[in-house]
């Protein structure tokens, strides 16, 4: 059987290490008042909104406010796999966008006193577009390295 590799013009595949527990960091990505603390792609952005239904058909929505703007940009879509604490898969557009549906996985991995999350993003319409994502991503996950390093 044949197998394709993910296409790195228009995907996006990060592994980041966490100082905290698996079911920490799973918590602070599924719970609307941990993702308030985290979910901001740099500094000065804050996350005004966090709904999230954690269920297999379950829908989540994320608002992040950059610091010089009055503007809330919207995120949401559908669960399709809640592995609790390993797996999430779910759907991610962008309200207001034309932008086509993407799909986000993020692994758990147990490393000890550590986690090891890998989140794949894909497929993206072309090259910009995932870089905007990558950068807001790194901001969120350096945010989150951040806040659980804090909470040890």
């Amino acid at each position: 059987m044949a197998t394709t590799k993910p296409n790195p013009e228009v995907t996006i595949h990060i592994t980041w290490t966490f100082a905290a527990s698996r079911e920490k960091v799973f918590r602070a990505w599924t719970e609307p008042q941990e993702l308030k603390k985290w979910w901001a792609a740099g500094p000065g952005f804050t996350t005004p909104i966090a709904e999230v239904d954690l269920r297999v058909g379950g829908r989540y929505r994320l608002g992040m406010k950059p610091p010089d703007k009055d503007v809330v940009h919207i995120v949401g879509g559908t669960y399709r796999e809640v592995q609790r604490p390993s797996r999430l898969v779910y759907t991610w557009a962008w309200e207001g966008s034309n932008a086509p549906e993407t799909l986000v996985t993020v692994e758990f991995r147990d490393r000890g006193a550590s986690t090891e999350v890998t989140l794949t993003h894909e497929p993206f319409a072309d090259s910009q577009s995932r870089n905007q994502h990558l950068a807001g991503w790194t901001g969120c996950l350096d945010r989150l390295a951040k806040l659980v390093a804090q909470a040890r």
